[in-house]
Formats: C-alpha cells, sequence, structure tokens
C-alpha cells in the first residue's frame, strides 16, 4: 500500500445536508434528537442560560414522549424513518445519474442532527480521497435556521483537518427552473391520479412552507421571500391564477409571532367557509417527513373536516420523482462547472509522483 498521504487518488464528491430525524420513534430516540435540534442557536435565539432551563426543564420532559407517539403515526414499515429513507433514495439516485453520464462523483447525505452525522461522512469522504466537495443543501430555500446551521457543522469539522478539501456550497435553489419544473411535476401527477380541483367552483391549493419567528424575518433573514417567490412561480407554472393557490406557514412553537398566514389557520378557515376541496402541498419539503405527514396529511385533514370542509387532499413532497433526481442533477452540475469529475487514472498518479520527487530534489 502507498503510504505517500499525497500520492492518492482524488475524487470529486457532493454531499446533500439535511436536517435529521429520530433513530426510532421512541421517547428516548426523540428526547436525544430534540436535545441536539433545540440546543442548536442558530435554531433558538434565546439567551443560552435562559433556554437551557426551558428546555431541560419544560420541553423535552414533555414533549419527548408526545412528539414519539407523532413519529410512530407515520414511521414506514420496514423503513423506518420516512425523512431518511426518501433522503437515502434521492442520494442513491443522483449517484447513479452521475454514474449514467460517465461521472465519477461520490454522492453522499449527511444529517445536521442525529444520524449518519456530518462528523462522520466527512471522514468517510476523506477516507475516500475527496479533496473537492459541493456542499448540498436538501433545503430549496435559505434560512440561517438551516442552510447555515448545516454548513457550521461542516466548517466546525473542517477546521481539525490538515488538509482540508477545496469547498463550494449552494445556497438556495428556490427559484431554480428545474426545482420549479420537478413541483409542477409532483403536482400534475397527483391531480392526474385524484382528479384536477375545479378552481373556477371555489376549490384551493395551500402550498405550505416550514415557518419560523417573524424576528428572523426582521433581522434580515430571506426565507419568508423565497418561500413566497417559490410559491409564485409554482402557481404560474400550474396556471393557477393568484386567489386559487394560497401560500402559508407551519409547524409554528411557542407564543412568539411568527410568518404568517399559519397553515392550520388557513385550513380551518377554508373548512368554515365550506371550500369544496382543498389541496395542500408543502414544497420546502423534498422529503415527506413528520411535519408533512402528521402535521398537514393527519392533522390538517383533521381540522379541516372538523369545520365544515368536505374533499381534503394531501399531495406527497418531491421524495423520488425522477424529475427531482433530473433536478438535483442539473443544480449540481452547474456549481461543479470546471472540477473533474473523473478520478485519476494509475498513470496519472505516477506522473504526479514524479513532479512530486522532482520538487524534494530540488529543494535539497
Amino acid at each position: 500500500m502507498n503510504q505517500n498521504p499525497h500520492l492518492r487518488p482524488s475524487r470529486t464528491a457532493v454531499l446533500l445536508l439535511n436536517l435529521g430525524t429520530p433513530s426510532a420513534p421512541t421517547p428516548k430516540a426523540v428526547r436525544s434528537y430534540l436535545k441536539e435540534f433545540l440546543s442548536d442557536p442558530r435554531v433558538v435565539e434565546i439567551p443560552r442560560l435562559i433556554w437551557w432551563c426551558i428546555l431541560n426543564g419544560i420541553i423535552l420532559p414533555i414533549r419527548s414522549s408526545a412528539s414519539a407517539k407523532k413519529y410512530a403515526a407515520i414511521w414506514l414499515p420496514k423503513l423506518g424513518s420516512p425523512l431518511m429513507h426518501y433522503s437515502r433514495l434521492q442520494a442513491k439516485d443522483l449517484a447513479l445519474r452521475f454514474s449514467n453520464q460517465g461521472h465519477e462523483v461520490v454522492v453522499d447525505l449527511a444529517m445536521r442532527y442525529g444520524k449518519p452525522s456530518t462528523a462522520d461522512v466527512l471522514g468517510e469522504l476523506r477516507t475516500l480521497g475527496v479533496e473537492r466537495l459541493l456542499l448540498f443543501p436538501l433545503y430549496p430555500q435559505y434560512s440561517a435556521t438551516t442552510s447555515a446551521s448545516s454548513f457550521d457543522e461542516v466548517f466546525r469539522v473542517l477546521r481539525g483537518w490538515r488538509n482540508q478539501p477545496e469547498l463550494r456550497l449552494i445556497k438556495h435553489y428556490h427559484d431554480h427552473p428545474a426545482y420549479i419544473k420537478a413541483l409542477k411535476d409532483q403536482v400534475l401527477s397527483s391531480w392526474e391520479k385524484e382528479g384536477r380541483p375545479d378552481f373556477n367552483a371555489g376549490a384551493r391549493l395551500v402550498m405550505s412552507f416550514h415557518g419560523l419567528p417573524k424576528r428572523n424575518l426582521i433581522k434580515g433573514d430571506p426565507y419568508h421571500c423565497e418561500c413566497l417567490k417559490s410559491g409564485r412561480l409554482l402557481g404560474e407554472a400550474l396556471g393557477l391564477e393568484v386567489g386559487q393557490y394560497l401560500v402559508t406557514f407551519q409547524s409554528r412553537f411557542g407564543k412568539a409571532e411568527w410568518l404568517k398566514p399559519y397553515t392550520a389557520t388557513t385550513i380551518k378557515i377554508l373548512g368554515q367557509q365550506q371550500c369544496p376541496r382543498v389541496d395542500v402541498f408543502c414544497p420546502g419539503f423534498p422529503a415527506d417527513c413528520l411535519e408533512t405527514l402528521e402535521e398537514i396529511a393527519i392533522e390538517g385533514r383533521a381540522t379541516y373536516l372538523e369545520n365544515g370542509g368536505k374533499d381534503f387532499r394531501y399531495i406527497p413532497c418531491l421524495n423520488s420523482n425522477p424529475i427531482w433526481v433530473d433536478a438535483l442533477y442539473e443544480i449540481a452540475q452547474q456549481h461543479l462547472s470546471g472540477w473533474p469529475l473523473t478520478v485519476e487514472t494509475d498513470i496519472e498518479l505516477a506522473l504526479r509522483d514524479q513532479r512530486a520527487k522532482a520538487v524534494e530534489s530540488r529543494a535539497e
């Protein structure tokens, strides 16, 4: 085995970054996940000492068991966490797409919280000889609470490396044509199976994005504006008029004001108005998860029906849609421009070794 640390195949990699998930739908596993997630100062911007007391004294003891029951309701038989399952499929399909195009690009998946951890995956990539790394967050709309936090963790890990890889990152792709095309295809595919809503009769498409405290917007986080643009572009792509689709925000936590309008309130009002049909789609979630399957498909449906609604349809997230994989590939390709997408051959490695020895000889 060659002992020269500089003489090894030089590889290019794409690292998909997602939020994370508990390892099991149990109070213990959920508590461990929530503690890591809610301890991130990017996620909760409250003075650390005050928040530590609230988190450990109130939230974790109460919320862990309640959240575990919700996770159990959406856990996939034999497959586990929906978020993990679909995120892994996306990584696998993207790797296959590169391979089919004749590119030798390593594609891997890391979670910001839980497993596989960012540190572990980066360590594996280093072992493979990855020297060019593209960070690809599975957050189409940028927020300091998601994309920036994932980047922070990568930077923290790389800070301990002597030989760091060349690094590029994708900040956002909320208005990328390939992303909008994938969203459109997902909605239309659902309508082909379920029937297209009669918007002239009052049906509505609700585009629900994850919410953030309003103070994040005031402090300069562009997330809100990017969600609105994604919603507008998708509405236009579907040929809908303003008013036939609504952009809302879900998953409000705590008493502070969050981005409005709230999804839960909107669904309730549509039910009370006896809106004939409501379709809900979550464009900001590339993979189905607790927030989409439990909060929308289960709780949202119940809220709508309890308030007089008649027909509620949940449109699944992009998940393993081939058009979405096409989008991942197209976006990655654009950001990989100029980087070699093949592994060095033995001859190239030998030539590199000769050049290194020549430099050493001149130095002597």
